[in-house]
């Protein structure tokens, strides 16, 4: 079941979507070479937590931590450790922010140290698919229009899309109705309406979009271990276009 929001819990979801927001903006400046995943992890429940909200990842089915920290070849859902970042590296972090209720799910890629044109032109490419897939979040269109857009663009630029992992709706639980897929065909789906709040989260691989999940049960990787890159906004479709709800400054 779809779950429409009204005006006044959009706003509540906004000032949650603010919280993850602001976490990016203060990732950019704090990722480097040096750190490990689990050091990244923990100043973002840190930063969380100082705003008076909880990073509702912990404990959601057994997930142990407050971010998911993906490295390189892995896809999502990626167990913080003691792996030391490098160089070269491209690090996700994925979290759902829950404040007064309502929550947010935000996550992005940052360049570790000097990363090579392949690794840039992938970052570029994946942002690119989730602005594009944004764009066509409005009302009346079909979440196909998003999916083929999407697949489109990673296509042409010699890559692939995910299919396991899916964007998805959000408020007050962290997965809601409907699954929003990164691939598919145009004019084909649910058809988008004034209220629905959604995450579009695409996974992009540079080789193959087939997977394999490690031994912890979480973490999925690319199966001929290329480099996945993902973006990921929560919006609200509305009259006036689609609102990011975890919009960052200068991005």
């Amino acid at each position: 079941m779809i779950i429409i929001k009204n005006k006044d819990e959009i706003e509540k979801m906004d000032i949650s979507g603010n919280v993850i927001s602001g976490m990016h903006e203060a990732l950019r400046e704090y990722v480097k070479p040096g750190l490990t995943t689990m050091q990244v992890n923990d100043f973002c429940e840190k930063f969380i937590r100082s705003k008076g909200a909880i990073p509702a990842q912990i404990g959601y089915e057994g997930f142990p931590y407050a971010t998911c920290c993906c490295v390189n070849d892995e896809i999502c859902h990626g167990y913080p450790s003691d792996y030391v970042l490098k160089s070269g590296d491209l690090l996700k972090v994925d979290t759902v922010v829950e404040l007064n209720g309502w929550m947010s799910d935000s996550c992005w890629s940052y360049a570790v140290g000097e990363v090579d044109e392949e690794t840039k032109k992938l970052m570029e490419v994946t942002r690119e698919c989730m602005y594009e897939g944004i764009k066509l979040a409005v009302i009346g269109n079909r979440l196909g229009d998003i999916g083929a857009r999407i697949q489109s663009i990673a296509e042409a630029n010699g890559y692939s899309v995910v299919r396991e992992f899916t964007g998805h709706g959000i408020g007050r639980g962290m997965h809601e109705d409907p699954m929003v897929l990164h691939y598919g065909k145009e004019h084909r789906g649910l058809r988008l309406q004034e209220g629905m709040v959604l995450t579009i989260e695409p996974m992009i691989n540079m080789g193959t979009h087939k997977l394999k999940i490690d031994k912890n049960g979480w973490t999925a990787r690319t199966i001929d271990g290329k480099k996945s890159c993902q973006y990921e906004h929560t919006l609200a479709i509305t009259k006036d276009g689609p609102r990011i709800l975890t919009k960052q400054q200068g991005q």
